[in-house]
């Protein structure tokens, strides 16, 4: 199955697709730095980007015309400053919005489906009517913005397109499109990381699609670490070295213990999970770890508190000049703090172990800020290849049976 990557970053989504099995047609990002990671990593023959056809510019300048072939996926994550919590707030009026030209590449593509994600503040009472003109846009592409309409206008003319009900009647290109909001804790990434992920299917193929159930919970953490001890005891921490429960949890955890359920999902994965097996970024062995140096000057301010150590990351951000502060840093159990090292950050959104960051400090912290968790991506892009192959073998079963029929 072919795909197309926009807005790529450093890659995260896209390497989730392509351990989907998706062939990557086209992988366009603007960002040099983040285009030098990918193609340091190309040089040195990292399997999973070695053959990305790599476009280093606006997805506004890639003549598209060039993709001849199918595409079965198309994926990307469009700029979140206009909508992000940390950002101006200026939505459809920041030239940074992408939305128009992402609709634009998906009705001239045609893809058989697509994986959009952006950050929860998309889904703000503040952007309510913009949010579900975007929604609007995607599931009816080929009902395009005429010159000089307003967006609100264009918005209540597609709402009039979907009551009517005309585009599916003329079977014009439309799309069945599913937002979920999720928190990556909750499938496996050791990070509460809260994206709006905008799925959507061709119509014609008649594909009904669900977002992948969750696998992890905080519930399971707690009963592994205050009821059972199995989370100390993997780490190998004695009972004399191991934290006072905080008092937050306590009513929780002696319900949990009271009910003698255990919960059915596996344990958010915490930093501690997340760094296991690295020295701490200022010690001698450090230096044998790619991308694991020490960075000076981490400190607590007010909204800024860093990570702590026995639970998931809190969002790692890029900000608009690079790290904002405390927000990428780590909690030692005594209160000390000192920033995640860029390997340290790598792991928590969970790049493989070979993949190299290309750059200073402050613009591989960007490009991992900015990007989609790899397993996350994954996860998203394997269940959405699983219903394109289920629906595949449908279409082929059906031809074979009619096929037999005429024969007989």
């Amino acid at each position: 199955m072919n795909a197309v990557e926009l807005y790529a970053g450093a890659g995260g989504l896209a390497m989730g697709v392509s351990l989907a099995g998706f062939k990557s047609l086209a992988v366009v990002e603007w960002d040099k730095w983040a285009c030098d990671t990918i193609r340091e990593n190309q040089r040195l023959g990292f399997p999973l980007v070695e053959n990305w056809p790599l476009f280093e510019g606006d997805v506004r300048n890639f003549d598209w015309t060039t993709i001849q072939e199918e595409v079965d996926l198309l994926a990307g994550g469009p700029p979140c400053q206009p909508f992000s919590m940390g950002g101006k707030h200026k939505a459809h009026d920041d030239a940074r919005d992408m939305f128009p030209a992402t609709v634009d590449i998906v009705r001239q593509l045609r893809p058989k489906a697509f994986i959009l994600e952006n950050v929860k503040g998309l889904t703000r009472s503040t952007f309510a009517n913009y949010y579900q003109y975007i929604l609007l846009q995607l599931e009816f592409p080929e009902v395009p913005s005429r010159k000089d309409e307003e967006w609100f206008d264009h918005f209540l003319r597609l709402q009039t397109e979907r009551s009517s009900g005309k585009q599916k009647k003329q079977q014009k290109l439309t799309y069945n499109v599913v937002p979920t909001l999720v928190n990556a804790a909750n499938y496996g990434i050791p990070q509460k990381r809260e994206r709006v992920f905008i799925v959507g299917f061709r119509s014609d193929l008649g594909v009904e699609w669900g977002f992948p159930a969750a696998t992890h919970s905080y519930e399971r953490l707690l009963h592994d670490q205050w009821i059972t001890g199995e989370y100390w005891d993997r780490h190998g921490i004695s009972r004399r070295s191991r934290p006072t429960m905080p008092v937050s949890v306590e009513a929780k955890v002696r319900k949990m213990a009271s009910s003698f359920l255990e919960p059915d999902t596996l344990p958010w994965r915490t930093v501690r999970d997340a760094v296991e097996g690295l020295p701490s970024p200022n010690a001698k062995m450090a230096a044998k770890f790619a991308n694991h140096r020490f960075q000076a000057g981490a400190k607590i301010y007010p909204g800024h508190t860093g990570s702590p150590l026995d639970l998931p990351a809190k969002t790692l951000k890029a900000g608009d000049h690079g790290v904002p502060g405390g927000e990428n840093m780590l909690v030692h159990a005594d209160g000390s703090v000192r920033y995640f090292s860029v390997r340290e950050s790598a792991r928590i959104q969970t790049f493989p172990e070979g993949f190299l960051f290309h750059g200073s400090w402050t613009e591989t912290m960007r490009q991992l800020g900015n990007a989609v968790p790899v397993a996350l991506g994954h996860i998203v892009a394997r269940s959405v290849a699983e219903r394109l192959v289920r629906k595949k073998i449908e279409q082929l079963q059906h031809r074979s049976t009619t096929a037999s029929r005429g024969a007989a």
